[in-house]
């Protein structure tokens, strides 16, 4: 949610001398035949920094940019060249155990930008608005999701999971009884043994449906700027699930109708019945967490209310 890519639209068209588009093509080297090819720039709608598509024409091929020092959301001051480094090297760290859209380069005098390679595919929004196969995708995700956290185990840090869900709270402001309802069912939680594990592990977090994508029926995860360390790998999970129920709520006429798929993806990321059935008991906790991140965006809107009422819906789980 954080750096999803939305529609793209034409903004120019680059030739030879253009300093940018000849920076590309050497970085590129054998990718780009062509040295002297013009290329197309498409301007992503994003929600944190401006991004853009370089096409190469008539080499089919493609690049996006992402400039960390151009930033678009509430956030303007910030450490771009740390920002940019940090995904620079998630993807590299993710990109040895799943599929990413892979790092090229990095460069700091160009407004801090990270270009990595463009995958041509179909997002998991597509495949939540047609559902032709949806349970394949989400079977795919799953067992890509797992095996990031599998081989990123490190030690677990539980005080960020809950300073990061009071955080979200404060950002949105809500009314001082809703809020210490949200604070008393934390109590809960935190002093509950539901969420206590050994090993925590590098996790995505910015799991908005735009940032996974199947090509030719291998999934890639985009835009790991947000990734995590040291954190529970249920709050992939869980949020990502967060999204699918949103999603059926505001276009399927009720968040329920999400309800087969999101037992097909916890079951299909967890290894057997047992962890199953403890994933089930913890989902709760982070799909709320997913339900006010999405809460953030309709803050002017009555939409707001429901993804309160239904983030402490699922804290009360506990009881």
């Amino acid at each position: 949610m954080m750096g999803c890519l939305l529609i793209s639209s034409y903004v120019n068209l680059l030739g030879p001398g253009d300093v940018f588009r000849d920076w590309l093509v050497g970085i590129l080297d054998d990718r780009i035949k062509n040295k002297g090819c013009s290329v197309d720039v498409l301007k992503y709608a994003s929600t944190s920094h401006n991004v853009c598509r370089y096409r190469f024409i008539g080499e089919d091929y493609s690049v996006i940019a992402k400039f960390f020092a151009e930033p678009l959301g509430e956030l303007k001051e910030y450490d771009a060249y740390r920002a940019m480094m940090a995904e620079y090297n998630n993807l590299h760290k993710a990109g040895q155990f799943i599929n990413v859209a892979k790092p090229i380069a990095v460069r700091s005098d160009f407004n801090c930008v990270l270009v990595t390679e463009y995958i041509k595919g179909k997002k998991l929004l597509w495949h939540l608005k047609h559902r032709e196969s949806l349970y394949d995708v989400l079977s795919s995700i799953a067992r890509m999701l797992r095996d990031l956290h599998d081989n990123t185990r490190s030690h677990y840090d539980k005080g960020k999971e809950f300073a990061n869900f009071h955080y979200l709270l404060d950002q949105l402001r809500i009314e001082r009884n809703i809020r210490k309802s949200f604070d008393e069912m934390l109590g809960r939680w935190w002093y509950s043994s539901l969420l206590d594990r050994e090993q925590g592990c590098m996790i995505h977090r910015d799991t908005s449906p735009l940032n996974y994508i199947v090509a030719n029926d291998i999934p890639y995860i985009l835009d790991m700027e947000s990734c995590w360390h040291h954190a529970n790998p249920i709050r992939d999970i869980g949020t990502l699930c967060a999204e699918m129920k949103n999603y059926f709520q505001l276009n399927c006429g009720s968040g329920m109708n999400a309800e087969p798929y999101i037992g097909h993806f916890l079951w299909h990321y967890c290894r057997s019945e047992d962890e199953f059935h403890k994933n089930t008991m913890i989902l709760p906790f982070f799909m709320s967490i997913g339900l006010l991140r999405t809460a953030r965006l309709y803050r002017h809107s009555p939409y707001n209310q429901y993804l309160l009422k239904e983030a402490l819906s699922c804290l009360k789980a506990i009881e």
